[in-house]
């Protein structure tokens, strides 16, 4: 069976710190494939909040939608464990950009998991996919100028 392979862009662009709650934990006692994706979630969210947007759907007029997702479970997680999540971007287009995820506990750098999500930009009023805004890709393009 092939497996999912995730290789990191050089270009990392947001770090941050997060903890592993009770629920994010499954029947096997450890991180739930689920929560490793809401994990993500909440990077992503704090990325765009260091660039001067308030949330995902309020980046000059348009909103992001998440098109694709990819994991590649690495190592296991539990309660209590400090989880440090780097971002990293990949391809991006006139209406999208694909940002990757390393997952790993703090202290140790065992690493938990890579992600990749595919992110178009969208306009949530008139239902479709819409060009990134020029704010966005100038403050992307810094990261790797």
């Amino acid at each position: 069976m092939s497996r999912i392979k995730i290789t990191l862009p050089q270009t990392k662009v947001f770090e941050t710190k997060l903890s592993i709650r009770i629920s994010d934990i499954n029947y096997g006692n450890h991180l739930g494939n689920d929560s490793v994706l809401s994990l993500m979630h909440e990077a992503r969210f704090r990325f765009y909040k260091s660039l001067g947007y308030t949330d995902e759907l309020s980046i000059d007029g348009v909103g992001t939608i998440q098109v694709d997702t990819a994991i590649q479970y690495k190592g296991e997680g539990f309660h209590g464990d400090e989880v440090k999540v780097e971002i990293y971007l990949g391809d991006t287009t006139s209406k999208s950009m694909d940002l990757y995820y390393r997952l790993a506990i703090t202290d140790s750098d065992k690493l938990i998991a890579l992600g990749k999500t595919g992110i178009a930009f969208y306009n949530y009023t008139e239902k479709k996919v819409s060009n990134m805004p020029d704010s966005i890709a100038e403050k992307l393009a810094g990261f790797t100028s």
